[in-house]
């Protein structure tokens, strides 16, 4: 008797999907010979404003501790893809911000990342793709 499988639950299907996005995005920056970085630095560079943002917020942003964000940032300064600088809001804070090195890559990520999304188009068609941007975009409450 064949058994159907269980039905995944959506956190779980929505944990695949970003596990897809981040090993295509890993084997690309690779094969590019980018600096090596691990998931959890991904995301640091995903939630990463511009202007630059306190390891604090970084953490609340990942929903991780602040420690583990603490050493994704080390880990990426030792690299060479971010920096600290004063934080003009706070003399006791320091933001973390991409060094020139670090657009760079944050740039090519981003090229990499919409090349994976017209392949997933491809995949699967474009208006499931974009049914997936607006559920996914559209306030949750």
């Amino acid at each position: 008797m064949s058994k159907e499988p269980a039905r995944r639950n959506l956190p779980q299907l929505l944990g695949e999907a970003r596990r897809w996005f981040e090993d295509g995005l890993l084997a690309a920056m690779d094969a590019a010979g980018a600096t090596p970085v691990s998931p959890t630095q991904v995301q640091l560079f995903a939630v990463l404003d511009d202007e630059g943002t306190t390891v604090s917020e970084l953490a609340r942003r990942m929903n991780v501790t602040r420690q583990t964000a603490h050493q994704a940032v080390h880990g990426l300064v030792g690299a060479g893809l971010l920096e600290q600088a004063p934080d003009p809001a706070s003399a006791r804070q320091r933001l973390i911000r991409r060094t020139p090195e670090g657009e760079r890559a944050h740039r090519e990520a981003e090229a990499v990342l919409a090349r994976m999304e017209e392949l997933l188009a491809e995949r699967i068609g474009r208006e499931a793709v974009d049914a997936l941007r607006a559920a996914l975009e559209a306030p949750w409450g």
